[in-house]
């Protein structure tokens, strides 16, 4: 058994946030440089030149990556055999996420009441947590800051077993195609396959995390992958919705099991924003 103190982590979420909204990580940008590269339009090929600008200013003069530094979502893999002390762990990452918000200058995007009075959290709590138990001693901490348009274009479907691929690939193309411009491309698609409802939908989300471009272990998911990237890099929206043939850099697919009678399906996009950061305790 490990003790890990609460402090600790809210330190850590602390700095993973600021961290992450500055600094955009390393296969992000180099995919983005590789789509620049491939990109045949000039319009679109020097909004991407725009991208990466933006980015080396903001590594530079500690300027958040984009204005909308999104919901604190965070990732957690607990150690079965770590031991948490010191206080309760929901307080101790909402307290992380409130001094990284302020420390870092960060804008506060969480309204209480959605449905209603909408009134500003002002610290961007309450975090949205996710917990694994996995096996051993450490614990893996995960942040993802997740802007609002690009989340907004999230979509999930549960179809008749009887659609299959063709059936996924067709929903997945057709969401990129009805967000166009909103989430600003080029994107990152998170695919969910299979599970239930709210499997499929973290799935989508956890798939974000992966190295950019990394195709899925498995050759039949890995195909799936390459082929909605093409299709959707086929619809000419482009960067920033410019136009052009590099709307999408990467398609990230997990899939689960499912139940005999159904067909979930998740899309979580992202942004040429993919910001998130991660550390081991």
């Amino acid at each position: 058994m490990r003790d890990i103190d609460c402090k600790q982590i809210t330190e850590t979420i602390a700095t993973l946030f600021q961290e992450a909204c500055l600094y955009l990580p390393e296969d992000v940008l180099a995919a983005i440089k590789e789509a620049r590269e491939k990109e045949e339009s000039p319009v679109a090929k020097d909004v991407l030149g725009k991208i990466i600008e933006n980015i080396e200013v903001s590594a530079k003069e500690k300027i958040p990556l984009c204005q909308d530094t999104g919901a604190a979502v965070v990732m957690l893999q607990i150690g079965q055999d770590v031991h948490l002390m010191g206080g309760d762990l929901e307080a101790a990452i909402n307290e992380g996420v409130r001094q990284g918000y302020e420390k870092g200058y960060l804008r506060k995007s969480m309204v209480r009441q959605p449905f209603s009075a909408r009134v500003n959290t002002k610290d961007n709590t309450p975090a949205i947590i996710h917990t694994d138990i996995v096996p051993g001693d450490r614990l893996k901490v995960s942040v993802m800051p997740k802007g609002g348009g690009s989340e907004n274009c999230s979509r999930l479907i549960v179809m008749p077993p009887a659609k299959g691929r063709q059936g996924v690939i067709d929903f997945v193309v057709n969401v990129v195609e009805e967000s166009g411009s909103n989430p600003c491309p080029p994107v990152i698609i998170g695919l969910g396959i299979g599970g239930t409802t709210d499997k499929t939908m973290m799935m989508a989300k956890k798939a974000l995390l992966r190295k950019v471009g990394e195709p899925n272990p498995d050759p039949e998911a890995a195909e799936l992958e390459r082929e909605i990237l093409q299709h959707v890099n086929n619809l000419g929206i482009g960067p920033m919705g410019y136009g052009g043939r590099i709307t999408a850099i990467a398609v990230h697919a997990e899939v689960f099991p499912a139940h005999i009678a159904s067909l979930p399906v998740a899309v979580n996009i992202q942004c040429w924003c993919a910001r998130h950061k991660e550390a081991i305790l």
